[in-house]
């Protein structure tokens, strides 16, 4: 491992949280010190918030790593990491920090561990400017098992803005090797199905009412559409929150998805048509991934032994930062090629060996 610090702006691009969490990882699992400077200067509060705090703190637990700099309000860290080992290690964000975003750091580097990885992580399981805990679930877990990479879940508790609270355990077995992939032919639907759900003390009537608005919308695209509708268990889920997640499958093994959480001043039909509208906008722009996955993947694609395609819809930030991070912590070239309302995203890669 180099000694010197390789730099990195965290006000490219996106300018926030996600360039130091893909940073981070990298780091980590091509064991390459950092220095992160401007850190979310993008933002309207720049510096680390206890989300991305407890994220560098989780990543350092991972690898024995020497952080410095690590601190609320820091716009400065700098980061060595250590050798990956596994084992247990647990997260508490006291907000309802994403627990999401806290896997898509940790994830890919639980992956190239020595053991197994068990991660017990608090937070927000359901809130906004993140994916939801389903949605890593059910959309983004299948497109990770296609570089073939699983983790196992367990949901003890839900937590909800702005009080957190949600506990899940995460298991992870390591690989030998990420597979490349070719997600190129969108192929035909075959199936959209999902989840609309309350909790607390707001009335089951809303979950029908969202599931009914998505299905309104989705139906001139499939005529195979099952939402199921529930309220949660008030041991698990004891706040107040609605929310829909859908997802769509087609004939070629494409997971796509859309979803949105209940919000003041907005209907339940609202909600559920949020959700279906972001569906639909991948269902139409032909993607093989989605605009929640396309950024999440391009370190699985950086990782990967071999040359990977994906096609996606509209280019989103969030994929412009990871790979322009990807290629400033990797030998990993990208390459977009625009095909209609299409893009494809090519990769070619310096495996981890």
């Amino acid at each position: 491992m180099s000694c010197e610090l390789k730099v990195i702006d965290g006000s490219m691009l996106e300018g926030g949280g996600q360039i130091l969490r893909i940073a981070l990882t990298l780091s980590v699992i091509r064991k390459i010190p950092i220095r992160l400077i401007k850190i979310r200067a993008g933002r309207s509060k720049p510096g680390l918030m206890e989300q991305h705090l407890k994220g560098i703190e989780l990543l350092r637990d991972l690898c024995n790593a020497k952080v410095k700099g690590a601190s609320l309000g820091s716009t400065e860290v700098e980061f060595w990491p250590g050798e990956l080992t596994g084992g247990n290690h647990e997260a508490r964000v006291k907000t309802a920090g994403s627990i999401s975003l806290l896997l898509q750091a940790a994830l890919p580097c639980c992956l190239f561990a020595k053991t197994h990885t068990t991660l017990r992580l608090h937070g927000g399981t359901n809130a906004e400017m993140a994916p939801q805990i389903d949605y890593t679930t059910e959309v983004f877990r299948p497109i990770l098992e296609k570089f073939g990479a699983t983790f196992n879940f367990d949901l003890l508790r839900r937590g909800y803005f702005p009080k957190g609270g949600g506990e899940v355990i995460i298991n992870i077995d390591p690989v030998i090797k990420l597979d490349s992939v070719n997600l190129t032919e969108r192929g035909q639907l075959v199936s959209i199905y999902g989840w609309s759900f309350v909790a607390g003390t707001l009335p089951v009537n809303m979950s029908h009412l969202m599931a009914d608005s998505a299905t309104h919308c989705l139906k001139r695209f499939c005529n195979n559409i099952k939402i199921e509708r529930y309220k949660e268990l008030r041991n698990v889920a004891p706040d107040n929150c609605s929310g829909i997640i859908l997802v769509a499958e087609t004939d070629t093994g494409c997971v796509l998805g859309g979803s949105a959480l209940g919000k003041r001043g907005e209907s339940a039909e609202e909600t559920g048509k949020r959700a279906a509208v972001e569906l639909v906008k991948s269902i139409e722009e032909g993607a093989c991934v989605d605009g929640h996955s396309q950024d999440q993947i391009i370190v699985f694609m950086a990782l990967a032994q071999g040359a990977s395609s994906v096609k996606v819809g509209e280019i989103t930030m969030h994929t412009k930062t990871a790979i322009f991070v990807a290629e400033e912590l990797t030998d990993t070239r990208f390459e977009i090629v625009q095909k209609g309302p299409a893009n494809i995203i090519n990769c070619t890669p310096q495996p981890v060996t």
